[in-house]
């Protein structure tokens, strides 16, 4: 089976994050977990057909699945829609981005940085075996221990693993750099719970040893340009660990970050995005589907630039749908955005509101999943689908190293 063909079974128990969150939850006044905090709808706004899964389909053209990004950063169109209204999308480039935002707008962006977390190594056989870090970098170095026989660091992780002959639980596996995992517990869809042991920086050894994990729609292996192309160029280092790239940023140049915080206003915060992202939605009602976990920081910073633009009724933007998420999940656990440290499972689709977001940079996305839900839950199912029906007509490159939507 190929690469990314495996890689979308990703399932959204894979992390096992709601438990950890519990004792990882620091919002200060914020209360504890709470997943019933994230089933506020707004049924008038809602129809049957938003909550079917089939009602999430669109026709795009192969050949419209970007697959390289653009020869130059932020050389990519920038596709402007309103929340109301008539459609009249404008067509823009993204360099034209902060003509079209709004006054005193707030902008919040994600600067976890994507960690290289694919590895290539070798069975006790010579085979050879391949594995997908699934567990956030900090919640991996928070439970490192010390192995006393070997002086090596070792902790419990997830991750997907694949092999030409068959894997079993005691099975050590060795990807060079000080990287070694022992397979402890076969999980479902190809993840299993193995012991991760490495010597030296963590970070440093999966940035030697591994490669980029590129989407599964990406049909090519990563190469030398993927390493700076899929990642923003304000991923923080101390942020590393992302499974994957919160892709509207890629589309800023450091000249674009660096006018836009002086122009309007720029605050930052952490969601260590997950392969979960690409989980296919799978249950016809999206109402039951369980969506995965993700760990996310929001400093007291962001937090209180926040709590001003709310109280100055100035619109906060967020870059990305993974900004979106962790706003409005700290929304949802504590009433309104405080500093946070933990994990969110909040799950936007029609009839849930947002709270906090007034504003959306993102991608476009794949049809029937979350994230297309998540867009349709801001500006309106049939609006999106739309709008998606436009870009596709006008030739607008998709997905991860695809073009930009600004939604107002």
């Amino acid at each position: 089976m190929p690469w990314g063909i495996w890689r979308l079974t990703t399932c959204s128990r894979i992390w096992g994050l709601p438990e950890r969150a519990k004792n990882f939850s620091q919002a200060r006044s914020c209360p504890a977990w709470q997943e019933a905090t994230t089933d506020r709808h707004d049924k008038d706004m809602t129809s049957d057909a938003d909550f079917l899964l089939e009602s999430y389909h669109f026709d795009l053209p192969q050949e419209q699945i970007a697959q390289f990004p653009p020869e130059n950063r932020g050389d990519s169109r920038l596709f402007v829609l309103s929340r109301r209204g008539e459609l009249n999308p404008e067509h823009r480039r993204f360099e034209e981005l902060p003509a079209c935002l709004p006054r005193g707008a707030l902008l919040v962006a994600n600067n976890a940085r994507v960690l290289p977390a694919r590895l290539i190594g070798t069975r006790h056989t010579g085979g050879r075996a391949e594995f997908l870090l699934l567990t956030p970098l900090p919640l991996v170095l928070e439970r490192a221990r010390r192995d006393a026989s070997s002086n090596a660091q070792c902790a419990e992780v997830r991750g997907l693993l694949r092999s030409g002959g068959t894997l079993r639980e005691g099975e050590s596996l060795n990807f060079g750099a000080g990287l070694a995992v022992t397979l402890l517990e076969r999980a479902s869809h190809g993840a299993w719970r193995v012991l991760l042991s490495w010597t030296g920086n963590l970070n440093k050894a999966f940035s030697a040893a591994g490669r980029m994990p590129l989407p599964p729609y990406i049909k090519r292996p990563a190469d030398e340009e993927d390493v700076d192309r899929y990642q923003t160029v304000y991923a923080r280092e101390e942020k590393s660990g992302a499974a994957a790239a919160p892709t509207a940023g890629l589309h800023f140049t450091g000249a674009m970050r660096d006018r836009l915080a002086s122009d309007f206003e720029w605050v930052e915060l952490t969601l260590y995005v997950g392969y979960g992202t690409f989980s296919p939605v799978r249950d016809q009602d999206i109402r039951s589907h369980r969506l995965h976990s993700e760990y996310m920081e929001i400093p007291e910073e962001t937090a209180k630039a926040v709590a001003r633009a709310k109280a100055q009724n100035r619109p906060v933007l967020a870059v990305g749908t993974t900004s979106a998420r962790a706003l409005e999940g700290a929304a949802a656990q504590c009433g309104s955005v405080q500093a946070f440290t933990g994990a969110t499972n909040i799950f936007l689709y029609p009839g849930r509101k947002f709270r906090v977001t007034d504003a959306l940079l993102t991608n476009f996305h794949l049809p029937q999943s979350s994230l297309l839900m998540l867009v349709s839950a801001f500006a309106g199912r049939e609006r999106m689908l739309a709008a998606y029906r436009h870009a596709v007509k006008n030739g607008y490159r998709f997905f991860s190293y695809g073009d930009a939507m600004l939604i107002l």
